[in-house]
């Protein structure tokens, strides 16, 4: 009896335990890299690179290195066997990197059927046992397992994961000490990387789909007792990684042992997030007698391109061992990798000799280039490690040196008056790159500044008034807003796209131009709309009288827009200067649609057929606006060369056709103070109170009166008057619709598992009723048109999306069919007359009713009752069944992974027949669930069957 209870435990120890002993741990770390390698087709070279333990794990590395790896895509193609890459790499690709450890690399080709978002994955079996941070002692369960994604977007444009150039041998760690790893990354594109921490994941053993965060893993300066002091003895130890340097720190472990931790780099353009690669490395911290090295360099360095940078770093020991300092970054040139990341001339790094006695040094140097413009900086990293001797393991510290290309400012900028305005010239710009541009700005008086060559950009207090291509070596300013008498200030910056075009960045800004601009002939004063109407409209213009003796004549031209260049004439006015004064200098132009348009005017004089000046163009003035709840908001502008800043401007609301009412006076500063929200007060009651409670039903009229000047007494003393076309607005109401209160049909999984099987489409019944009151009670308009509703398929994860409405008139009942499950959630807002929507329902959720149950016994004599091994009853809400089978010594003889209904004939996966008697089983089950984090749980089933022949 004691020998059958003995044979019983070593049966039940080798079935529970079949997963944790059939393979062999050797995997330290690894990565997954991409690289976009056809422009018309989404073919992505995959690239995963594994750092294994060669001293402890040579035969599982071997192992691996001769099975290769399983990808998968994510996109739901087939997982795809891949071998061991060994094209150009030395010993058949198992390529030593140093402290006991080799990399692999794994290397494949995929094309993508259609942009979206991928996660690429492998899992390799198993991670090394006693993993200290992995808390429930099961760390050698769980396989390696890697990830990362990729946002493919046509927007977007080509893109390619970065590399991570520093290989993750620097494992060891010393109680006590701070440890430091820095993965070098580098994006060839030029996009903006972010770190962070994550924890690592794993799969289901022998799978490469599906990951998922290892249970009861913990970052590891969070194990209860091994979280002391940090190096200095100043604080609590902490684990972190630097968001924007990529350095990860512990300081500092307290525990010796293993230790498992991971993180992602993400991939940003333009403020989109367009990937992330996740590395998962070890940690192994020791009891030391030794003590770290500390590295000294510079934190950033910046040179304008065309010019060498060169800087010295500088390494010390406290015990004093001798000292070597490396240097990794895509500015060097990868021959190991065969792929270089930028355009010679490469970065070097060069030291007296390696190793070196301590303090240790080394020099940077690299002469730059146009090819080396781009919006970020590099990133260099260095590294020094220390040779304590063979007992203690070596130590590290490292440093990231930013290091930036910066655009050559534009050189020898000249400017000359020239009519009403300036042309500028400068000498040909030296980095002639595809899309780049000068930009020219301009200040309002001369002054000195002095470019700072770490910040390129536009000039403080200048405004952008052109651009041209980078080719170009001369520009005309004529524009409007160039005064007679003032002196003005240019300066120019290089302009440079970044990756496909997406965003751009700057030069430092070039000398200074600065001229003072001559006065003219003749000045408009006024643009004033007399006249709102799309057929009648009418406008005066006034213009002061230039200077001189006899005959001459008047042009007025006119386009249309308030930054209209299409001036068409449009009426003349013979003068004789040598005449008393008389109304010559006033225009009043008919016949325009001053409803819907501004109108921008122009005044030339003519002595005979010579043109003897030109006005500055002047627009009258455009009034805009919108309803808001209960309220009217008001703006205007107008495109003059005199100044409406810093005045008193006007606002009047229409009494009755034809009559306005003064209603306040605004004190404006600039453009973007030109405002005013009229809500139903009279602020101005001199000429009458017109106060009113505006309402969503009536429309309410406007004119606005601007104030302004030249500035000048000798072009025009006083100040210039204007007036904008009429703006008739109505007002909204905003209140929200009241909310509706939400049910959904719920399963009542006791009884509907006993029903009658169902296989889709499924569908869920909603119905609500309406709420008298907002949130927190508030007030809420009852009268509704319309419902929403709003539904997403899993409760932990993703956003609602609108799939219905109901309406005319609205009912409250609505059924959400052809569903593949009952599971998801649900909310529904309702929507008043003015198309307001109210706040969300409470939110709804339905789950499914999962149910798998398998027999005991099966009898496969062919007698149709029993043959096969399947579900008691029909199988509810399953994805996914793996199921294997195992003799009493606990050898598989089964394995099916792609049917649901197992259909086990009792015959081993060769086809033999076996033999009656008890067998073991265990079935990884995965349900549709309403929460994702469940369907990623497979539940796992064991029990026994017994054949019967």
């Amino acid at each position: 009896m004691r020998t059958l209870y003995r044979l019983f435990g070593l049966l039940v120890f080798t079935i529970c335990g079949l997963t944790s002993t059939a393979w062999a741990t050797h995997v330290r770390a690894g990565e997954i890299t991409s690289r976009r390698i056809s422009s018309t087709s989404l073919t992505y070279e995959l690239t995963l690179t594994i750092y294994c333990d060669w001293a402890q794990g040579r035969p599982a590395t071997e192992g691996t290195a001769g099975t290769g790896v399983k990808f998968c895509f994510g996109d739901g193609t087939p997982v795809q066997n891949t071998p061991l890459f060994t094209q150009g790499l030395p010993s058949g690709g198992i390529v030593d990197v140093g402290n006991s450890t080799v990399r692999l690399i794994f290397r494949t080709t995929h094309t993508f059927s259609a942009p979206g978002t991928y996660t690429v994955s492998v899992g390799i079996d198993n991670r090394n046992k006693g993993t200290l941070n992995i808390t429930n002692n099961r760390s050698d369960e769980y396989p390696f397992f890697v990830e990362s994604t990729l946002a493919i977007n046509a927007f977007l444009g080509l893109n390619s994961t970065p590399v991570m150039l520093n290989p993750p041998v620097d494992f060891e760690a010393c109680a006590g000490q701070r440890y430091i790893h820095n993965p070098s990354a580098f994006d060839a594109d030029g996009d903006s990387l972010a770190y962070r921490l994550t924890q690592n994941k794993s799969t289901l053993v022998g799978e490469s789909c599906n990951g998922f965060v290892i249970p009861s893993i913990v970052y590891p300066n969070d194990i209860p007792n091994c979280n002391d002091r940090n190096e200095a003895n100043n604080g609590p130890a902490g684990y972190s990684i630097n968001s924007v340097t990529g350095d990860l720190i512990w300081d500092a472990p307290t525990c010796p042992g293993q230790y498992n931790v991971a993180f992602i780099i993400e991939e940003w353009r333009s403020g989109v997030k367009i990937g992330e690669i996740t590395r998962d490395m070890q940690i192994i911290v020791r009891d030391c007698q030794n003590k770290r090295p500390t590295l000294e360099a510079p934190d950033e360095i910046c040179v304008e391109a065309g010019s060498t940078a060169t800087f010295n770093v500088r390494a010390t020991d406290p015990d004093g061992n001798r000292l070597t300092i490396t240097s990794t970054s895509g500015v060097y040139q990868q021959s190991s990798l065969g792929i270089n990341l930028i355009q010679p001339p490469f970065a070097t790094f060069t030291t007296p000799t390696q190793p070196q006695a301590s303090p240790a040094t080394g020099t940077f140097s690299w002469q730059t280039n146009c090819t080396h413009l781009r919006q970020l900086p590099y990133e260099v990293l260095f590294k020094v490690r220390d040779h304590p001797g063979s007992v203690q393991p070596y130590l590290t510290d490292s440093k990231t040196v930013k290091v930036r290309v910066v655009a050559p400012a534009p050189k020898n900028l000249r400017s000359e008056p020239s009519g009403p305005g300036y042309v500028l010239n400068w000498d040909a710009y030296p980095c002639q790159i595809t899309g780049a541009q000068i930009v020219i700005y301009r200040r309002q008086g001369c002054v000195n500044l002095t470019p700072d060559l770490c910040k390129p950009g536009p000039p403080p207090g200048y405004v952008e008034v052109g651009r041209v291509p980078i080719t170009q070596t001369t520009y005309t300013d004529n524009s409007s807003g160039l005064r007679p008498n003032t002196e003005y200030s240019y300066r120019l910056v290089a302009s440079f796209p970044g990756p496909n075009n997406l965003t751009r960045f700057n030069s430092t800004f070039s000398n200074q131009a600065c001229q003072r601009l001559p006065n003219q002939a003749l000045y408009i004063t006024n643009v004033t709309v007399d006249e709102t109407s799309t057929t009648q409209g009418q406008i005066t213009v006034k213009w002061t009288r230039p200077e001189g003796a006899g005959a001459r004549q008047y042009r007025i031209f006119r386009t249309t827009g308030l930054n209209g260049t299409a001036y068409t004439q449009v009426g003349t006015i013979n003068t004789n200067l040598s005449a008393p004064r008389t109304n010559d200098t006033i225009y009043v132009d008919r016949g325009l649609n001053t409803e819907a348009n501004a109108y921008r005017y122009r005044v030339d004089v003519f002595n005979g057929t010579t043109r003897q000046d030109s006005s500055q163009a002047a627009s009258s003035v455009r009034l805009s606006g919108s309803g808001q709840s209960r309220a009217v908001q008001l703006s205007w502008q107008a495109n003059v060369p005199w100044s409406n800043d810093n005045q008193t401007h006007r606002i009047y609301r229409q009494v009755r056709p034809g009559v306005y009412n003064l209603i306040q006076q605004v004190a404006v500063q600039g453009p973007g103070t030109y405002t005013y929200t009229d809500n139903g007060r009279d602020n101005v009651t001199s000429d009458g109170d017109i106060s009113t409670t505006l309402s969503a039903d009536s429309t309410y009229c406007y004119r606005v009166e601007t104030v302004g000047t030249y500035g000048d007494p000798s072009i025009h003393s006083g100040l210039l008057y204007n007036f904008s076309q009429r703006l008739c607005l109505t007002p909204t109401d905003t209140t929200r619709p009241c909310p509706p209160v939400l049910t959904l049909d719920q399963l009542d999984c006791a009884t509907y598992v006993q029903g009658i099987c169902e296989t889709g489409p499924y569908s869920n019944r909603l119905s609500w009723t309406d709420a008298t009151t907002g949130p927190n009670g508030a007030a809420c308009d009852p009268n509704i048109v319309q419902y929403n509703i709003y539904y997403k398929r899993y409760g932990d994860t993703g956003d609602f999306e609108k799939i219905g409405e109901t309406k005319s008139p609205p009912s409250r009942n609505f059924t959400h069919d052809n569903l593949g499950s009952y599971a998801g959630c649900y909310y529904v807002t309702s929507v008043n007359r003015f198309g307001t929507e109210s706040v969300p329902s409470n939110t709804v959720c339905k789950d499914n009713c999962p149910d798998y149950s398998l027999p005991n016994v099966i009898t496969p004599n062919s007698d149709g009752k029993n043959d096969t091994f399947e579900p008691i009853r029909c199988p509810r809400f399953v994805k996914n069944v793996r199921f294997r089978v195992y003799n009493r010594w606990g050898v598989k003889v089964f394995e099916s992974n792609d049917n649901v209904l197992i259909q086990w004939d009792g015959r081993t996966d060769a086809g033999k027949e076996l033999a009656a008697g008890t067998y073991y089983y265990e079935a990884q089950v995965t349900y549709e669930r309403l929460n994702r984090a469940d369907e990623n749980r497979p539940v796992i089933l064991k029990s026994w069957v017994q054949i019967i022949r």
